[in-house]
């Protein structure tokens, strides 16, 4: 939960992006219409509107020409109630993290091997979406890299992290996805 409000509180942390997200709590508007309400250029609105995008907190749809961009409120939501979650569910969710962690990671940080249990592997996979940032494009290599650097097992990992919506991929280039698209159980 703390690195999804990490990453909340980065994307909203710039008076413009605030100004987007509370002109579309009203209703959706195109990349023009925001422009002009903010005085920016349309290029500077998309590229804030990718970074709300990349976050779950803001969703596009086409109709002709114009991409019309709404705000999530589902999204929201998800994030109020993992923030408002009781404090005991967030401290024995936590301790038996840590204690997974504990098992399974080496103290160099490499992987003493892959959780059997769905709950544990999917622990693991978090752990290791760590080394990967929102909104960056990385190559199948670069991926392989910064998974052999816990595991030997890139091809195995990769797929799980895919399967459980932490990456997404096309073309052999992968992104994180948002936190609140990531799945517990994953497609086994």
């Amino acid at each position: 939960m703390s690195d999804t409000l990490l990453d909340f509180f980065k994307a909203m942390a710039d008076e413009s992006r605030l100004s987007i997200v509370g002109l579309l709590t009203a209703r959706e508007r195109s990349v023009q219409e925001l422009a002009r309400a903010l005085d920016l250029k349309e290029p500077t609105v998309s590229h804030h509107l990718a970074i709300l995008k990349a976050q779950g907190l803001v969703t596009a749809r086409a109709e002709g020409t114009t991409r019309w961009h709404a705000l999530d409120k589902e999204a929201l939501e998800r994030l109020a109630r993992s923030v408002l979650k009781p404090m005991h569910e967030t401290k024995m969710a936590e301790t038996f993290d840590a204690k997974v962690l504990k098992n399974f990671v080496a103290e160099d940080g490499t992987l003493k091997s892959i959780p059997a249990s769905r709950k544990k592997r999917t622990i693991i996979l978090r752990w290791l979406m760590r080394d990967f940032v929102v909104g960056r494009r990385y190559r199948e290599a670069e991926v392989n890299e910064a998974i052999q650097a816990h595991h030997w097992d890139s091809a195995t990992l990769r797929r799980e992290l895919v399967g459980h919506h932490m990456l997404a991929r096309k073309d052999r280039v992968y992104w994180r996805l948002p936190e609140g698209e990531w799945q517990d159980g994953g497609k086994a």
